[in-house]
């Protein structure tokens, strides 16, 4: 480890922002690419670049600015990613990058390592979408492969509604994936750490509150059982060293009574473990550039227990007066327009 090291960051949005915050902490130097100039993260990095992800020429020079890299979102397209790699160190890897961008790549995993999930079926015309429908009960949601988030790019689809999948072909050509309606309890996610040296902790499991398909509040840790949150654990190591991820590997599952079910990750840091920045002695920003610069990982022991709590839209007006009112932390990504559906900032507050 050398703190002389620039970290690339591919991605400029609130999750490259902290990171490049925890990263100046521990004396780092970061360089932000990204192709959107009013990006949020570009007020706290110590360079950066605005260009294309299929700027090959950008990206070339940005990667022999910088001696690790490392990104904030898993959409960023694969190829741009070899690029990088093939002149500076990338973590996580291109090939965690594709499985985890991908929902059919993700459950074909889970199943190759024996982790529980929801029922699914890849889907590719009309005909196998009609016979997914059959064996997953009559009712189902049909999602997009790639680039969904925050529920978009999903269809809940049922006998009555079967008439739509005509359209959504139409409009997402391709394969799609088709998964069975599970009634969980609730959803909680896991993120783990992995270093260079292959040491894995993970932060405890949290539960999390979705309003409108986007995350509203994290309670950390969950109020679970013990053997369940080891599981839990258990299923985020299993697939952290399988994809060989340095660096962070969210997990969201649901809780279904005795069960938990793997239902979607992320190779990044994550909306529910935001909580860590106050709640931990390290934070999961901290983490990740300690992972991919060969520092031995940070604590995870969380100090008590929290809520997190998204801002989202002009909610972020009153996040100062929120954080007052309840003896919480206001943290506020200096984005621009409040727009909504849009994560402009969150509160954390300990319990």
């Amino acid at each position: 480890m050398n703190k002389s090291m620039i970290i690339g960051i591919l991605g400029g949005g609130q999750l490259g922002r902290m990171t490049a915050q925890a990263a100046a902490r521990l004396k780092f130097k970061t360089h932000i690419y990204t192709p959107h100039a009013n990006d949020c993260g570009l007020q706290v990095a110590t360079d950066f670049t605005v260009a294309g992800f299929d700027d090959v020429a950008a990206l070339g020079a940005f990667a022999r600015s910088v001696d690790v890299v490392t990104y904030e979102f898993e959409n960023i397209p694969a190829a741009a990613v070899d690029t990088v790699a093939a002149i500076t160190p990338v973590y996580p890897g291109a090939a965690a990058l594709r499985v985890t961008q991908n929902r059919v790549r993700e459950k074909s995993l889970c199943r190759d390592l024996n982790i529980p999930t929801a029922p699914w079926r890849a889907v590719s015309d009309l005909e196998s979408a009609r016979a997914a429908l059959r064996e997953l009960g009559g009712a189902m949601i049909l999602k997009t492969t790639e680039q969904g988030y925050d529920g978009k790019g999903q269809w809940k689809i049922d006998e009555q509604t079967s008439g739509r999948v005509d359209e959504i072909f139409s409009k997402n050509p391709g394969q799609l994936i088709a998964e069975g309606i599970v009634k969980f309890d609730f959803e909680i996610s896991v993120i783990a750490a992995r270093g260079l040296d292959g040491e894995i902790k993970c932060y405890p499991p949290v539960r999390n509150e979705h309003r409108d398909h986007i995350l509203w509040q994290t309670h950390a840790p969950a109020d679970i059982a013990r053997v369940l949150a080891a599981r839990a654990e258990g299923y985020a190591k299993q697939l952290v060293e399988k994809l060989d991820v340095v660096g962070l590997l969210a997990v969201e599952m649901f809780v279904v009574g005795d069960d938990i079910l793997v239902n979607e990750m992320a190779p990044r840091p994550h909306n529910s473990g935001h909580w860590t920045m106050e709640g931990c002695a390290t934070s999961q920003f901290e983490q990740l550039v300690r992972a991919i610069t060969g520092m031995p990982l940070g604590d995870v022991t969380p100090h008590g227990k929290y809520v997190m709590t998204n801002l989202i839209g002009d909610e972020i007006m009153r996040g100062a007066e929120m954080a007052r009112e309840q003896g919480g932390t206001f943290h506020d990504y200096g984005k621009g327009e409040a727009r909504p559906g849009r994560k402009m900032g969150h509160v954390t507050v300990k319990l």
